[in-house]
């Protein structure tokens, strides 16, 4: 899925990410200047900060309010569904922490993307327990975790198998992107999908990702991706859409 202040410590450190393929190894500097304007690895002391961009990125996308507007919860205030909409992406931000590649730019986490690498998931026990997803179980409703756990997984699970194929498990799958409505306009959404595509053209490996925002997929045509079909969701008033798409590795690039 798509969209898009702490006190900067003056010192140089480097973070490092090392999948499950030993030809992926992600090195970021994370200077101060790197820190505006490029690619940096998010902490897990930085889930908070992070998961609010992407909830204001996302407040209004159909799909984020698809488990929480349900008609099991219309007594619930906009207060409680804002509250349940920036838990998820907490706990979504967490889990890619600790298992795939959180991304973020700019000086006030104006953008982040949530990365899954290749030959990584996040559906071990115990990253769903450190992450906090398990609470999902207790805090949708039941209509809610029909929609997430019964419609929504399966068929994203399903929908990358059937596309990618023998690749399924040996690609790069961007789960979540998202610019704060403030910060927009500044190439940052770019900058970290560029990030992993030069990583990707390296290593000869697609790029896989679900869109649920009809500009984008103008948008990210631009970054290399072609539309490979559409899905949709049901159990709502209407259907929602989302376009699949992927980008191929480009061949004679180098990260």
């Amino acid at each position: 899925m798509e969209k898009m202040n702490t006190a900067m410590t003056i010192e140089s450190t480097t973070s490092a990410f090392t999948s499950n393929s030993a030809s992926t190894t992600i090195s970021i500097d994370n200077s101060v200047d790197s820190r505006n304007n490029e690619a940096r690895v998010l902490k897990l002391s930085e889930v908070k900060a992070a998961a609010l961009c992407l909830a204001d990125a996302f407040a209004k996308d159909d799909v984020a309010m698809y488990f929480i507007e349900t008609p099991d919860r219309t007594k619930k205030s906009a207060a409680a569904n804002w509250k349940l909409h920036v838990s998820i992406l907490e706990y979504v931000v967490a889990a890619h922490c600790m298992k795939g590649l959180a991304l973020t730019i700019g000086p006030n986490y104006d953008c982040v993307a949530l990365w899954m690498p290749p030959g990584k998931n996040m559906d071990d026990l115990c990253t769903i327990l450190r992450s906090g997803m398990w609470r999902l179980h207790y805090q949708l409703s039941t209509e809610g975790k029909t929609r997430f756990f019964k419609e929504f997984l399966p068929l994203l699970h399903d929908t990358k198998a059937d596309v990618l194929g023998a690749r399924d498990d040996d690609s790069w799958y961007l789960v979540y992107i998202g610019t704060k409505a403030s910060a927009r306009g500044k190439g940052y959404a770019r900058k970290l999908i560029g990030h992993v595509g030069k990583m990707a053209d390296a290593e000869g490996r697609p790029c896989y990702l679900e869109s649920s925002n009809d500009v984008n997929p103008v948008i990210y045509g631009k970054l290399g991706f072609e539309m490979k079909k559409k899905i949709q969701l049901t159990r709502g008033k209407k259907p929602i859409e989302l376009d699949i798409m992927v980008r191929e590795p480009i061949k004679g690039k180098e990260a």
